[in-house]
């Protein structure tokens, strides 16, 4: 056998079949459902997929699920209504007996009351509170007007803006 013939033999090789895809794996098709304001695969499980949505936690996913009678049910597997009531139970969970323990803005200052806040509505309010801080000029608003750590943090060697850390030495004259 030559050198001719191996390169023929090796390129016999490279020549692959087509693939066989089962019929099963065909008729899948990766869709998304909308839910919160967020893009969910609707191939995953309820519980995990809710869990997306920015401020609902597993605890109160796990909570929703339970009390809506959904389970474990896949996000595509759902129907208009359910969407609209899963919605609605992420943002009022109270309204559906939900523990207060679990909602994210108890006593609200503004108001006095118990919320939920989800995705863009948690966005704006922890943005106001900031704002709020800032304005009233306390002392963690005050840190964060500078771009200091609030929460008690060092500032020894973390929170620099530039790359040098410590003294820095000129050289010595020769």
């Amino acid at each position: 056998m030559g050198k001719s013939d191996k390169k023929e033999d090796a390129g016999a090789k490279s020549e692959a079949k087509p693939r066989k895809v089962p019929e099963e794996s065909r008729k899948k098709r990766i869709s998304i459902v909308r839910i919160g304001g967020r893009d969910l695969d609707s191939s995953m499980k309820l519980i995990s997929a809710i869990t997306m949505v920015r401020g609902v936690s597993y605890t109160l996913a796990n909570a929703i699920s339970k009390i809506s009678g959904l389970g474990e049910k896949d996000v595509g597997e759902l129907s208009e209504d359910e969407i609209k009531k899963l919605e609605d139970m992420m943002q009022n969970p109270a309204k559906y007996g939900v523990p207060e323990w679990m909602l994210n803005r108890r006593a609200d200052p503004e108001h006095g009351a118990n919320a939920h806040n989800v995705s863009a509505q948690l966005e704006l309010r922890h943005k106001m509170d900031i704002n709020e801080l800032k304005k009233g000029k306390s002392y963690r608003g005050i840190r964060h007007i500078t771009h200091l750590p609030v929460r008690g943090q060092r500032t020894r060697s973390s929170f620099r803006k530039s790359t040098a850390v410590g003294v820095s030495r000129s050289k010595a004259k020769k």
